[in-house]
Order: C-alpha cells, then structure tokens, then sequence
C-alpha cells in the first residue's frame, strides 16, 4: 500500500535536501516516519527530500505507486553497493533500505538520551571516549539538547548516496529552529494532550510587564564540596556532589552525569525558557584541586538559577532531582522513565501557558523582541570583552604584578645587606626597617597573585552562566517570530479565524515572560556581583595599606 500525502500549506526549501511543497500537491511518501517534525518524500516534481511533518496530511491509497519507495531504496542498494547490480532482488534491497531507516531514527533518539538504560558506563562522564569503545560525548547545539552522535552516525556512506536517499542521513540539528521546538505544530493547532491543573504554567501581567507567575513555595539549594567515589573495587573513580534544598533540608548525593540528564530533559521540555548551561565536561584532570573547585563553583550558580527561575524550579523532573534519596535506585529510575515519556514538551509544553485574558498586539509583541535581540547582541560582545579583559588582568596580577614587587623587594633587602657592612650601631635599625620594606613588598607581591580568586574570577563565573544565556536566546527569539509570521500570513490569506492568533499570543506571552525573568536576575547577579567585587577590592588595598604603615613604623624606631 503507497503511502500519499496532502500538502496543507506551502513549504519553500532553503537547505539542501529539503523539497518545496505546494498547497494541495500529492506527495508519495517514502515511509510514515516523522523525525524531528520532518517527513521524506517525493512531490509532483519527482523531487525527493525532507518537508515539515506537520504541512502534510497522510493519505492512505491501495494501488500501488511505482518508483518512489522501491526506486528509493533500489537507487540506495545501488549507490552504497556499486558492486552489485542484481535487480531481481529489489525486495530484499528495500527491506535493506527500511532497515536503514529504522537504525537512522534508532541511532538518532539513543544519542539524544531517550534509551531507558541507566548503566554507569554509558553515563559516566569521567570516562572518556576511548574507554567507552569509541561513543562519542553529547555536543550538540545546548539549547536544543541534541547531541552530534546520531547525525554522526547517520552521515556515514552519504557521500556514496544519491540525491534521493542522501537526505535520509542530514544533521536534523540544522532545520529551523521554529519547527524543532514544535512552535509550529503548536501555531497551526497540531498540538495536543491533557494538561491537569497542576501542570499549568501561569503568565501574569506583572508592574513591569508580563512575568511567569512567581513560585508560592520558593527554595534555594545548597552544593557541597563534592567527595571522591569508587565503584568496581576501586577500579572506576567518580566525583559525587551533596545538594541540600531549603524546603527538604535532606541531603541527596549527585554525580555530573545526572545533572547532564536533567539539563537534556529540562532543554527538550521548555523550547521558549533558556536554561542554564553546565559548567563544561574535562576529560583529563578531574580530579585535580582546581578542577573540582571551579566545577562546583559554577554548579552553584547553576542551581541558583534554577532555584530562581518560577517555572524550572517547579517541574517536576526537576524536584525529582532534587528530592529523591541517593539510595533509592528504584524510586529513581521509575521518576527518570516518568521524565522521558512526558507528553507535554515540544509543542505539547505551549498547551500548559495560561496567558492573561487581555490579547497582546502582536506588532508591539515584535518591538519588544526585535529590541530584546539588539540588546543581547551588545551584551554578549560586550561580555565577551569584559571577559578577555579581566583574564588579561588576572594573568597579570598573577605573574607580572607578582615578579614586580618581588623586584621591588629583593632590592630594599640588598640595600639593607649592604648597609650591614657598616656595624655602627645606630645604623642598625634602620637595617632591619629596609629588610622589613624588602619583605613587605614581597608579601604584597603574594597578595597581588592569589587576589583574583577573590574578585576577579567570580565575576568570570557570573560571565559564563549568563553567556550560556545569551547562547540560548537566539533559537528562543527565532520560536516566537516563526509564530508571528504564521500570524502574519494567516491574517493576509484571512485564516485568521483558526485559532493561530490565539496560539501565537500563548507564544508571545511565555516569550515575553521569559525575558522579564531574565531582566530581573540579570540586575540581580550583576549588582551582587559588582558589589561583592567593590568589596574584595577595598578589602584587598586596605590589607596592602596596613602592611605598608608597619614597615612605616619600623623607620619611627629606627
């Protein structure tokens, strides 16, 4: 039975290996599959490639269509397989070339972490590569949760393929951001699922703005110095980091790779919300001082983030996180299944917002956003800046600022040496005051090199998380102008009526309210910060200066 589609809409292609559809256009389908909210066919053109899922309606016809499927997967034996040209086995090919698929899709979501396996030595991020047989480590694009394993998996032997079935194998990471999250399924109402009353997301119309509706519960969480684990007799090592909320006060024990988890899960859940970025993986040196003193850090001002934030600190994968006991594995893998087969991410999450009764004006909706985006693009060149500067400045302070005064030092204590040559007894006073200036001096040298642990590297801390924001808030702004250009062309083409400007506006609310909260932390960090900067400083001159009065008054005796 050929599978044939029905074009709902227009689709114009803008990558290669995508095909461009027209409204009502039959497409032959080359299987049922959807990937990523993308489906493979050939249109009216006998073009074959990749078209959003949700343009198309499936129809299901009994006469049997010639070429397509068959020819798909015969030119597919025939490209991969030059050496074999035996048609009267087309079957067998095409069975080969299903297959195909199904290992494409299979390798495709294990690389994104839906497998329900929770063994150590797939999860384990003190395991490099190597040591793992070869799997490669997640890096794909952080918003988007998507690791490059599978699309790395699928690209082997494309260059050995035709046109038609090349695009079985393309990077699904690449397609518009808009149809990645399910903003567009959600737009035109392909959205659906049961939302209870304990999983809807409230947007208020705050004094400032629309905001999401704040936690009645608030919480904050503590990370402990991590303590080093074994396993295995000893022969796998592991750090293990002990979290504290406020509202438990019970300590649970977590390892890099759960946090890892939980950020995958929390990414594909909320495609309008920008969640933190964890500090990154090192594969040599984990267990260095240094190290895991830095890692912790930025644990900290990751779940500070979390903590804060009126929506992430409430779904539940996350207090499940949080609050299941360290020694209960059952309990704990029956709440990471619960996770993974959540229905109410993508698309579904936009069923949870409810907005404000009031409509927002949809071309002041795009103001507001468009000026959004030109101040996160001058706060992120001018982060970037900041950053190199104060690291410059660090560097010197640790090495140069330090070497100088040393200088300075070494030469009061060879003045004072040579001063010793004269044993008048008057004169030895004054000897011991230089020598003590010598020694002052290359005190306030020590002091110079271990100060940007104290002012300069938190700052480089606050740098990074909100840098990770910024990295987050691209794919965010391109969600909300996919649904308001969809607004756009169904009030021209006057669609109006089907309810995609109601969903738009559900967009534009959780949009709008996840920018308030980002203003709001934002001000937050950056005057604590600064503030506690000020102060390390001053602390830090008023400690220089005290040295500096008792080597004064070393000369008063002298």
């Amino acid at each position: 039975m050929a599978l044939i589609a029905r074009a709902l809409y227009d689709f114009i292609s803008e990558n290669p290996g995508e095909i461009s559809v027209t409204e009502n256009e039959l497409l032959t389908l080359c299987s049922e599959e959807v990937v990523n909210g993308w489906m493979e066919g050939t249109n009216s053109r006998d073009e074959t490639g990749l078209f959003p899922a949700s343009y198309v309606k499936i129809i299901k016809t009994d006469p049997p269509v010639h070429g397509n499927v068959t020819s798909a997967c015969t030119e597919y034996f025939h490209q991969t397989s030059p050496q074999r040209r035996d048609t009267s086995n087309e079957s067998t090919h095409s069975a080969t070339y299903l297959r195909h698929l199904q290992q494409q899709r299979h390798s495709f979501h294990t690389s994104q972490g839906d497998d329900e396996d929770w063994d150590d030595g797939d999860w384990d991020d003190n395991v490099t590569a190597g040591e793992q047989g070869g799997k490669p480590e997640k890096s794909g694009n952080p918003q988007t949760g998507y690791s490059s394993t599978g699309s790395a998996v699928a690209r082997r032997g494309s260059s050995q393929q035709s046109k038609s079935t090349a695009t079985v194998g393309k990077n699904l990471n690449r397609f518009t951001t808009f149809v990645r999250s399910g903003g567009e399924a959600f737009v035109l109402g392909k959205a659906s699922g049961l939302v209870r009353d304990g999983e809807k997301i409230f947007v208020d119309m705050g004094q400032h703005g629309l905001e999401w509706q704040e936690n009645a519960y608030p919480f904050t969480c503590t990370v402990d110095d991590p303590t080093k684990q074994t396993k295995f007799k000893g022969m796998k090592s592991y750090m293990s980091y002990g979290l504290t909320p406020s509202h438990t006060q019970r300590q649970v024990n977590r390892r890099y790779k759960h946090f890892d988890w939980l950020y995958v899960r929390l990414v594909k859940k909320f495609p309008v919300i920008s969640v933190p970025h964890l500090p990154e993986k090192q594969a040599t040196g984990r267990f260095e001082e240094d190290f895991i003193s830095k890692r912790r850090k930025g644990l900290i001002w990751w779940m500070n983030h979390m903590t804060s934030h009126p929506v992430l600190s409430k779904c539940d994968v996350f207090q499940h996180f949080l609050t299941c006991s360290s020694n209960d594995e059952k309990a704990w893998k029956q709440g990471k299944r619960k996770a993974e087969k959540d229905e109410l991410v993508g698309a579904n999450f936009f069923l949870t917002i409810c907005p404000p009764a009031l409509p927002l004006d949809l071309q002041e909706v795009e103001s507001k956003v468009d000026a959004f985006k030109m101040f996160t693009k001058k706060m992120d060149e001018n982060l970037i800046q900041v950053n190199v500067t104060i690291n410059e400045f660090a560097r010197k302070q640790i090495t140069g600022f330090k070497k100088e005064y040393q200088r300075v030092g070494q030469a009061f204590r060879r003045i004072s040496q040579a001063f010793e040559c004269d044993q008048q007894v008057y004169s030895i006073q004054l000897n011991k005051a230089m020598a003590y200036t010598g020694e002052i001096y290359e005190t306030i040298g020590d002091y110079y090199a271990e100060q940007p642990r104290q002012d300069l590297e938190p700052i480089s801390d606050l740098l990074a998380i909100y840098q990770g924001h910024l990295a987050n808030f691209p794919d965010i702004i391109h969600v909300e102008k996919g649904a308001l250009n969809k607004a756009k062309e169904s009030q021209k083409d006057g669609t109006a009526g089907g309810g995609i400007h109601e969903r738009c506006n559900i967009i534009s609310c959780a949009t709008l309210a996840e920018i308030q909260h980002f203003h709001r932390i934002r001000v937050l960090d950056f005057k604590a910060q600064l503030q506690h900067f000020l102060q390390q400083q001053i602390s830090f001159f008023q400690k220089i200066t005290g040295k500096l009065e008792e080597a004064q008054d070393m000369y008063d005796q002298a």
